[in-house]
């Protein structure tokens, strides 16, 4: 017989292990699944000014370091593996890794979101190094720095205006002459004294492998097919994120971008199955509120759990 948990959790981010934080408290024995990218999108990236309680900012996955300590210190296991299967029609619900099968009373998704990328071998090399796809995380980085900014949807102009707070000079690098954005956005964008464009290009490169620092970007310009370089300290891929929810198509409800939809807390369409974190918000994004929401996953597990007579 294949053991029951009470409390699976997929995900090593900050919601995945905060969630197992707090369940591992409760005496829930959770067990957590890490995934594809244990510790999650700060594993990618470097310093951490903005999580309470690290005055002098810490590095990104020293960070995460901590947290699963924290984790494990209180009961927390963890399992590696890839989650290829979910079956969420029945209680227990079962979760096949690779070729395991794991039961469980609760399942709490923290599978995070994926930013979109270029998939540019150099993209990849400099990520952490002046590459981001997060302004809010590593804009003050960048404090009188010229920065680039790569899409032309919302996403493009809200990260284009918080760099402005920081960077002295802003290019939006779109692969069109128009921008997607709403009305107002692009208005917001263009109004901004700090903020140009340069249309119908794409990113052939990212310049600086060699030093290990972004120094600018090999533009391939779409209609002519010219080359150009253009300067800059960073490049911040804004070409929107995607939830980690395909396993959940058809079993959860999502939103039309494929986010879990959730109400009264962390609960989701099926009874015992909890969400948090960037799988559920495409809002707020950040590590704080991924915690906090890992926080709530936990508790609402809890009471489930004691509202079903586990004690």
């Amino acid at each position: 017989m294949t053991e029951v948990e009470n409390v699976l959790i997929l995900g090593s981010g900050p919601a995945g292990l905060t969630a197992a934080i707090y369940a591992a408290r409760a005496n829930l024995k959770p067990v957590v699944v890490e995934g594809i990218q244990p510790g999650g999108q700060l594993t990618i990236t470097t310093e951490v000014e903005n999580y309470p309680g690290f005055a002098n900012g810490i590095m990104g996955p020293d960070l995460m370091i901590e947290m699963r300590k924290q984790a494990e210190r209180f009961g927390t296991r963890f399992i590696q593996g890839n989650v290829n299967q979910a079956s969420l029609s029945r209680r227990p619900f079962k979760i096949t890794l690779d070729e395991e099968v794991r039961l469980t009373k609760t399942l709490i998704i923290a599978s995070g979101a994926s930013a979109r990328l270029l998939n540019i071998p150099s993209e990849m090399k400099l990520m952490g190094h002046g590459v981001s796809a997060c302004a809010t995380c590593d804009g003050f980085f960048f404090k009188e720095k010229k920065v680039l900014v790569v899409g032309g949807g919302d996403t493009a102009m809200e990260e284009a205006h918080f760099l402005t707070k920081f960077a002295r000079e802003v290019k939006v690098i779109h692969r069109r002459d128009s921008l997607r954005a709403s009305k107002i956005m692009q208005e917001r964008a263009k109004n901004n004294p700090r903020i140009s464009f340069i249309w119908n290009s794409g990113v052939e490169k990212i310049l600086g492998e060699e030093t290990g620092k972004v120094s600018g970007a090999l533009l391939k310009n779409l209609k002519t097919g010219a080359l150009s370089e253009e300067a800059a300290d960073g490049v911040f891929m804004a070409i929107g994120h995607e939830p980690n929810t395909s396993l959940f198509k058809g079993q959860l409800e999502l939103n039309e971008h494929g986010y879990i939809i959730t109400h009264k807390g962390t609960k989701t369409s099926v009874s015992g199955v909890f969400a948090a974190g960037d799988v559920q918000d495409y809002i707020y994004k950040q590590a704080i509120t991924a915690a906090g929401t890992g926080c709530m996953a936990a508790i609402d597990a809890e009471r489930f759990l004691e509202s079903e007579g586990h004690s």
